[in-house]
């Protein structure tokens, strides 16, 4: 039989458990409201100059009219956005944000033998922008079109080269040639803008890059686009086919970049730095940047970002699946 002292500590103890459940939303909605309580650091996974660079200074000069409190960028490009993420990790400050594409973390668990970090180190709080990707040839190589290059391929087996770089879209590419029985050459490059200058000259045949770094190329008239990575056609390029409409569906990589918290961030606080984000980014100037630098605004809450960081790690085991892959833990 329990003694009235005992049932009096019983019955504290679970008052004090439902006022402690009932006040962990409150808690929370409360530090989202203070927040931020002292500067802001964005750590940038790519260089000074990078689109997503360029796009986080833009958001950085913006949201301290917002935040009552400076937002500092600092670039920790290096190791397939490892350097950077590392740093955050490190950080174990909720004043310390990520800002990265997604496509290297997503595609970490099948080029690293170990992952240095856990999933939920790394909490989505908002989708800033798409980076636009292209599959891009010599002007010189006598293709116009996906089509084209699959059966030039196919008909030379083991003469052409392509590009070889990290991130998702390059774990994809070879996905693609395993899957459709293609004998092409990988060509390992560190710095992209190595592997586009060589796509101009035709040391290589084929690049899947990002707009923003070919953009000198095309312009010079040494490269053809052949089709867009995105789901969409591009704005600024209305009449290049996305992989998809050229018969390619499984090459289809949105470029998304956004911004990431630290583990334990709560829900309510990563809304409101979306939401913050959401209304400096109705500046016409950030979009005008960032379609000048080949991206696309985009901004989503921790949900959409989420789901489209979902959808892209799914089109990634599919790869993962065709060259007999299995992710690191």
């Amino acid at each position: 039989m329990v003694s009235i002292g005992c049932r009096k500590v019983i019955l504290a103890c679970a008052l004090l458990a439902v006022l402690t459940c009932s006040a962990r939303p409150l808690l929370a909605q409360t530090a989202a409201q203070t927040w931020p309580q002292r500067p802001v650091k964005f750590i940038v996974t790519l260089g000074a100059g990078s689109g997503v660079d360029i796009g986080m200074r833009l958001l950085a000069d913006r949201l301290p009219k917002l935040w009552s409190e400076p937002v500092v960028v600092e670039n920790r490009p290096g190791g397939d956005a490892l350097v950077a993420v590392s740093a955050f990790v490190g950080a174990h400050d909720d004043h310390v944000l990520l800002a990265t594409p997604t496509s290297a973390l997503t595609a970490h668990p099948y080029v690293l033998q170990s992952m240095p970090y856990k999933e939920s180190d790394l909490l989505p709080i908002a989708r800033g922008w798409n980076v636009i990707i292209v599959i891009a040839v010599p002007s010189s190589l006598a293709v116009a079109s996906m089509k084209d290059l699959v059966e030039m391929t196919r008909a030379q087996p083991g003469k052409l080269n392509w590009a070889g770089t990290t991130g998702a879209i390059d774990f994809l590419f070879a996905g693609f040639l395993k899957k459709y029985n293609l004998d092409m050459a990988r060509v390992p490059y560190r710095n992209p803008q190595e592997a586009n200058n060589d796509l101009a000259l035709g040391r290589i045949q084929v690049a899947e890059a990002s707009l923003a770094t070919l953009r000198p190329q095309l312009e010079a008239g040494k490269i053809k686009l052949l089709a867009v990575t995105h789901s969409v056609r591009a704005p600024t390029l209305p009449d290049l086919p996305t992989v998809k409409e050229a018969g390619y569906p499984d090459l289809t990589l949105d470029g998304l970049v956004g911004l990431f918290g630290p583990e334990g961030m709560p829900l309510a606080q990563r809304e409101r730095i979306a939401g913050d984000i959401r209304e400096v980014a109705k500046d016409p100037i950030v979009a005008e940047r960032l379609t000048l630098t080949g991206q696309m605004l985009n901004v989503g809450g921790p949900a959409e970002f989420v789901s489209a960081i979902d959808e892209q790690r799914a089109r990634l085991a599919e790869a993962a699946k065709d060259l007999g892959i299995t992710p690191a833990h």
